[in-house]
């Protein structure tokens, strides 16, 4: 088969879409279909062999967040090439509803598009704001998926139409298999997230840290993710320094090796996302996970049965968890076996076949009939209308 997919967000910035895109593309690869990625990027950026730059991306406000997005009549000239030269037997749109290549995209490519929705926000006036000038291109759309309920919730309340709920992909044994570093080891807790965002929460973090260190004056803080370190370092206030380590932007295998180093990964994100990827991979790499009760994170949590949950923004609950946790090695063990078995529906095995599904039953008519007869409502939840 002949994929093509599209990126919204810069290729260069690294994030969970275009983490997601990546390993999708190389998942179907590796079963022999043709992959081609449609995706910004600064002309100096390297790039994988199916990925074709559509240009330097903009920094642009988006869903509490800074997007790096492509859009403009050169973009969408790129778009027109991209998809006359890849002759496709289906376009993968992710995000068609921001202003980037994913709408372009729509307005353009002719046959089967399935378009994937990573967003949740239940309160998007741009997306209702929008919604006028998206109805046309949102039309064109095959099949519809959504990265979780939450995502999906939005899709429905702001576009109308309906998704097959598909979750992000993870390789667990990339991470399972990873080895971990000594000196990542004994009292540590993990954070990894772009630290000058605050919606990532390491503010909250931090605000948690003394009572922590109150209680278990051992224990360091391992921060990674892109930002300004020393602007960070200067925040802390001096006796906590030396407990803090930032290990700034690291690579996917240092990523892995933290997550299997650690005693406790916590995730303090305060709102804005549709389904939590580091959870995934923490639990992949045996990591007990302590999170923000954020509705996203408590489904990818199993509702705190496969890691556990503390209230949103609240630095005190944060610290009387992990305290708790650190001094339990019991309780870790047990959420590490748990997040070991629950995130095995999280691996590519599970989610590409899925997302392969949903090519086929676009791409192929009797495919499509024959999945109606044995599964009544499909094509209804993939958003698709009857002949």
């Amino acid at each position: 088969m002949r994929i093509g997919i599209v990126c919204p967000y810069s290729w260069d910035v690294p994030g969970g879409v275009q983490f997601h895109i990546r390993d999708l593309a190389e998942y179907f690869i590796r079963l022999g279909h043709e992959v081609s990625v449609l995706a910004p990027a600064d002309d100096d950026t390297p790039l994988p062999p199916y990925v074709v730059s559509a240009g330097r991306a903009v920094p642009v406000p988006y869903n509490g967040s800074v997007a790096r997005l492509n859009f403009g009549f050169i973009s969408a000239a790129r778009v027109r090439r991209w998809l006359h030269d890849g002759a496709f037997d289906v376009v993968h749109i992710h995000e068609p509803s921001s202003p980037s290549l994913g709408l372009l995209t729509c307005w353009a490519a002719q046959g089967p598009i399935v378009a994937t929705f990573h967003t949740s926000n239940p309160r998007s006036r741009a997306m209702v704001a929008a919604y006028a000038i998206l109805q046309a291109a949102l039309e064109k759309i095959s099949a519809r998926i959504a990265v979780s309920e939450y995502a999906r919730r939005t899709l429905v309340e702001h576009l109308g139409g309906d998704a097959v709920v598909i979750p992000n992909g993870v390789d667990v044994d990339f991470f399972a298999k990873a080895e971990p570093r000594p000196e990542w080891q004994h009292d540590t807790i993990g954070f990894i997230g772009r630290i000058d965002e605050p919606r990532k929460g390491l503010p909250v973090l931090i605000k948690a840290l003394p009572k922590i260190l109150a209680a278990r004056p051992q224990t360091r803080l391992l921060v990674a993710g892109r930002g300004d370190e020393e602007e960070a370092v200067e925040k802390l206030p001096q006796e906590m320094r030396s407990r803090v380590e930032f290990l700034g932007m690291v690579s996917d295998e240092d990523k892995a090796r933290l997550l299997r180093s650690v005693d406790l990964y916590v995730a303090p994100n305060t709102g804005g996302e549709s389904f939590g990827i580091i959870l995934v991979e923490a639990m992949s790499a045996g990591a007990p996970v302590l999170a923000s009760d954020l509705d996203a994170f408590a489904q990818v949590l199993h509702q705190g049965a496969a890691g556990e949950l503390f209230a949103n923004e609240d630095a005190d609950a944060l610290a009387e968890a992990a305290v708790r946790l650190l001094e339990d090695p019991g309780r870790r063990a047990e959420l590490r076996a748990r997040g070991s078995a629950h995130v095995r529906r999280f691996d590519w095995s599970t989610v590409g076949a899925d997302i392969l599904s949903v090519y086929e039953t676009v791409t192929d008519g009797t495919t499509a009939v024959a999945a109606d007869e044995r599964t009544p409502g499909l094509r209804a939840r993939l958003g698709l209308a009857r002949d």
